[in-house]
């Protein structure tokens, strides 16, 4: 796990360049710091950097910028199954000088060109420099758990893991794109391809780039979709062997994230997906994992859950219950970890179990994925029961009464912008193809009303969109708005939350259900054997069950939250006033002051509706006084 960063410039560069990218990202890897400067053949200059945190191959036989033959790279990540593809080219006549998986990654790019992402089972971006070709190939994992930004313009193309390596670049142009801003108070982070800065992109989950310098052309695919998967017929198996399969997949996911030469903890919430994967990897562990959870006074708790769990399982279980002047402390350091506008207030506690964790180990296994991949969140059981409520509406009569909704829904809530955002989705899903009726409902469950954002943005981007017509291959409109959530939701927030809450600290997180053969076979499952209109994500919790006493786990999903709109009236209303000041925002003429002073007052007066809002203004500003300014 590290930080990568690099240049291609036309005009040149000192060294210092580089070494200032790499050093803004030394929290990503501060065991090994090592670059790279080179001069193409024509006449280009050519800045490698990465930052190392040390897992795999401690020596210095892991050290990068790693050079074979005319190929560079710098590498982000882990290649899980990298033994076994080392041995696979040893029988194809590859030497190595050392145990690192960064060799492999050369090796193999070596022997089967951009086809060797098919091979690897991990976590990866890297750039790969061919100076031959005067090629620059760069890769991102087939989920997304590892960030790649980069930037084309004027003939300069910058890449990097985080936003900040690009503000020590000369030639970078810190111009906002509104889209992109418009896409963040929809959704509350921004979605790839998008970036808050122009001529800024974040390279797709499951894609590739090849920038060719001849040519200063870039090309762009995908090489992993798991649209695909969703859109095959769903596979003929009986539910005990589905859960058999999965089971041992499972198993296999968990192992290959124990591959390390540092020690390996799991963060337990006392969740399912926690639980299942700390009493997997227990299983196959001779002594006692170390097992963290916080604990809050205020919120959602579940860490009496996750202490009975480690009690039964019998790991070595460490607990933290924090302040709340502790968990607030987190917040004034959110707009530099994340370098864009992020609104999930529940990064504070992963940093806290993050912060925690690094005490005592440098890896540390995460279950995320399991609600995306499995139907896990509640919101996928609301959009179940309204699909099969729209499908009551015979066909022939669902555009008139879609538009019939829409007249009503203008008149009767032209003042209440929440229930007006939920009855014009269902006007959309009636109004839309059938593929998209899935993916307007689950709208309904997420995003901030339009009647907000019209008000809230002095003028909204003219491209701001999802592509929806790429869901158009999944038959089935639940599969759509399953697939929809993946690409979106676990991709642009849950992982972009672990990734930096982690690698703050500099600690890797590992996510065994987000192994790419556990989404393509979940993928492929009937969909009662996820949800059988009584209990979500069944599959896994009856695999769960073999490990754990059924009466232990059974209660409601609370999540992993803490009580922000509480601090925001209270304790920390001081940070509204100092953030969010009407008369900077109305220079900035990005967002509408007046719109601004008077959802805060409506806030303060705890009228409903107005919390979500408060929050993404307050994360937004805190952002633009920390990067624009």
């Amino acid at each position: 796990m590290c930080g990568i960063c690099g240049f291609v410039s036309e005009t040149g560069y000192s060294i210092d360049s580089i070494g200032k990218m790499n050093e803004s990202m030394r929290h990503r890897g501060p065991d090994d710091s090592g670059k790279l400067y080179l001069t193409t053949s024509n006449g280009y200059q050519v800045g490698l950097g990465q930052a190392r945190l040390s897992i795999i191959d401690l020596s210095v036989g892991g050290h990068q910028p790693m050079v074979y033959k005319h190929l560079n790279i710098v590498f982000n990540g882990e290649i899980y199954n990298y033994q076994e593809i080392k041995n696979e080219l040893l029988e194809l006549g590859h030497q190595f000088s050392s145990n690192s998986d960064t060799e492999v990654i050369l090796h193999s790019f070596e022997e089967w060109g951009q086809k060797c992402v098919d091979k690897f089972i991990g976590m990866f971006a890297f750039a790969i420099f061919d100076s031959v070709l005067n090629k620059l190939f760069c890769c991102r994992d087939r989920s997304g758990a590892k960030p790649f930004y980069y930037y084309l313009h004027n003939g300069e193309f910058i890449f990097g893991s985080e936003l900040k390596v690009f503000h020590e670049h000369p030639e970078f142009r810190k111009e906002l794109n509104m889209e992109a801003i418009e896409m963040y108070f929809r959704y509350g982070y921004i979605p790839s391809p998008y970036s808050i800065f122009n001529y800024t992109n974040k390279l797709e989950a499951g894609s590739w780039l090849i920038y060719d310098l001849r040519t200063q052309d870039i090309i762009v695919r995908k090489y992993w979709d798991q649209r695909l998967f969703l859109s095959r017929p769903k596979l003929n198996i009986t539910y005990n062997d589905a859960k058999e399969e999965l089971k041992s997949l499972i198993k296999s996911a968990c192992n290959y994230r124990m591959v390390a030469d540092v020690p390996v903890g799991v963060f337990l919430s006392g969740g399912y997906d926690s639980t299942l994967v700390t009493a997997i990897t227990q299983e196959s562990s001779s002594l006692p994992l170390n097992t963290y959870t916080i604990g809050f006074k205020d919120g959602n708790n579940e860490a009496p859950f996750a202490k009975a769990t480690a009690d039964y399982l019998g790991t070595e279980h460490t607990e933290l219950y924090c302040s709340e002047l502790e968990a607030q402390s987190i917040i004034k350091d959110l707009p530099f970890i994340f370098d864009e506008p992020f609104a999930d207030s529940s990064a504070i506690p992963t940093i806290l179990v993050s912060k925690l964790a690094v005490k005592d180990v440098k890896v540390a296994l995460s279950a995320d994925a399991g609600d995306e991949v499995f139907v896990g969140y509640n919101r996928y059981v609301s959009l179940k029961r309204n699909m099969e409520q729209v499908d009551r509406i015979p066909k022939f009569l669902r555009q008139a009464t879609g538009k019939a909704i829409g007249v009503i829904n203008s008149i009767l809530y032209s003042n209440n912008a929440s229930m007006k955002h939920r009855m014009n989705v269902v006007s959309n899903a009636l109004q839309n193809e059938k593929a998209f009726e899935g993916i307007n409902l689950l709208n309904g469950a997420i995003g901030m009303p339009e009647q907000y954002l019209n008000k809230l943005l002095v003028s909204k981007g003219s491209n701001a969109i999802i592509k929806w017509d790429e869901f158009m291959d999944i038959l089935d409109p639940f599969d759509a708005a399953l697939s929809f959530d993946y690409q979106l939701y676990l991709q642009n927030d849950i992982l972009t939350k672990v990734d930096r809450a982690a690698m703050s600290v500099s600690l890797e997180g590992r996510e065994p259900l987000l192994d790419h053969r556990i989404a393509e076979f979940a993928a492929n499952l009937p969909l009662e054997y996820k949800y059988d209109g009584k209990t979500a994500k069944r599959i896994l919790k009856d695999i769960t069950h073999d490990y754990i006493p059924k009466e232990m786990m059974e209660r409601p999903k609370t999540g992993f939250s803490i009580p922000i709109t509480k601090w925001l009236k209270t304790s920390l209303s001081h940070l509204i006033d100092q953030e969010i000041r009407l008369d900077e925002i109305e220079k900035q003429g990005i967002l509408s002051a007046e719109f601004i002073g008077d959802a805060l007052d409506r806030f303060k007066r705890n009228e409903s509706g107005y919390d979500l809002l408060v929050w993404e203004v307050l994360q937004f500003q805190m952002w633009y006084n920390r990067w624009m300014k």
